[in-house]
């Protein structure tokens, strides 16, 4: 079985943060939203953001060592939301919350596996987002 160290993420882990915004972001059929020109700028944004003295976000890393002959990948997705789930409560934080395309029914099966409730399905909640120029006219500038 492959051995997994799920660690916070520190400054140095900002390259691969970035490489993995722009994968999920390719996966998620999403790319033409991510729009990252400067990698630098970027970069030190992600270091000034996560790592400054009051961060935005929070990361985990997930380190894996696959045993000789198993496949990469096998329950980190798992192992990954049961971490979270612990650094959430040790924060004091009573839910966390995923959000998932669609179509991804993977991600959403092993959700529901794990125990999340579909607030799509159970309450009919629907997810809305404010930005660009929405959010300058709300904002008045």
């Amino acid at each position: 079985m492959a051995s997994v160290l799920i660690r916070e993420a520190k400054e140095g882990d900002c390259g691969n943060i970035l490489r993995l915004i722009r994968e999920l972001a390719e996966y998620e059929k999403l790319s033409d939203q991510v729009k990252i020109s400067e990698e630098a700028l970027i970069s030190a944004a992600l270091r000034a953001d996560g790592f400054g003295e009051n961060p935005f976000y929070h990361c985990l890393v997930a380190e894996i060592l696959p045993a000789p002959g198993e496949p990469q990948g096998h329950g980190i997705g798992s192992k990954i939301i049961k971490k979270v789930a612990e650094v959430a409560l040790d924060k004091g934080c009573s839910q966390f919350r995923l959000s998932v395309l669609d179509w991804n029914k993977r991600a959403m099966d092993l959700y529901k596996a794990l125990g999340a409730q579909d607030l799509t399905e159970a309450e009919g909640w629907h997810s809305f987002r404010f930005e660009g120029e929405a959010m300058r006219e709300l904002a008045g500038k």
